[in-house]
């Protein structure tokens, strides 16, 4: 039998500790190998918040796939494919590898999805610059404290910048962002500002009022 090595990524280290999301990939990467003719005979599990670039278990993985000849199992390519690290250490090393929800897919078609992602990042900042810039413009007040904002006398300028957000906020969540925790990493990462000024850093509890006002999910 063929053998291969499954690569799992979660984003965060509560997901890790929870299993929440790699149960699934776990279960599919298995169902697929096993479909595809593969023995699975070692597993590695990234765990990494939106701010890291180091891949040591991807690193170890295709090190062991070049070493063994095997297979390079991951279970999503639409998240891994949007990883510019990952997917410069996976060209670079010039394992073969095979993706569950896209099986088709060829080093040519990642490479695309790496260029999208970039676009798309780059995107993202100048709408969120323009949103905000627009938001001033309006008569938003972005440099207001705490209770100021939640006064009744800012609470719409609060609004306002909110609707702001709720594109960005989707686009993170696309993206694999799903909690309070990462969706605040990855939106200091990418220096987009918050309500009150350009220097403050976003944290969970800015974030979940943040997503509070957007009625967007649950933490």
């Amino acid at each position: 039998m063929k053998r291969a090595v499954a690569y799992f990524r979660v984003s965060t280290d509560r997901q890790g500790k929870s299993g929440l999301g790699l149960e699934a990939q776990h279960e599919a990467v298995h169902l697929f190998a096993h479909h595809q003719g593969y023995q699975v005979t070692a597993e590695f599990t990234e765990i990494e918040s939106g701010k890291k670039n180091e891949r040591p278990e991807l690193m170890a993985a295709l090190l062991l796939c070049k070493k063994e000849k095997a297979m390079l199992i991951i279970a999503k390519l639409d998240r891994l494919g949007r990883n510019v690290a990952f997917i410069a250490n996976l060209m670079e090393s010039k394992v073969e590898f095979l993706a569950v929800d896209n099986p088709h897919a060829n080093p040519l078609m990642v490479h695309l999805l790496a260029a999208f992602a970039e676009h798309e990042r780059k995107q993202i900042s100048t709408r969120t610059k323009e949103a905000l810039q627009a938001a001033k413009r309006r008569g938003v007040q972005l440099g207001k404290h705490g209770r100021e904002i939640e006064s009744k006398k800012n609470s719409k300028a609060a609004g306002q910048f909110a609707e702001t957000m709720q594109p960005i906020i989707k686009a993170l969540k696309a993206d694999g962002f799903t909690t309070v925790r990462g969706i605040s990493d990855e939106l200091n990462r990418r220096g987009v500002e918050t309500f009150r000024n350009g220097s403050e850093q976003w944290h969970r509890t800015t974030v979940h009022r943040l997503l509070k006002r957007l009625y967007i999910g649950k933490h």
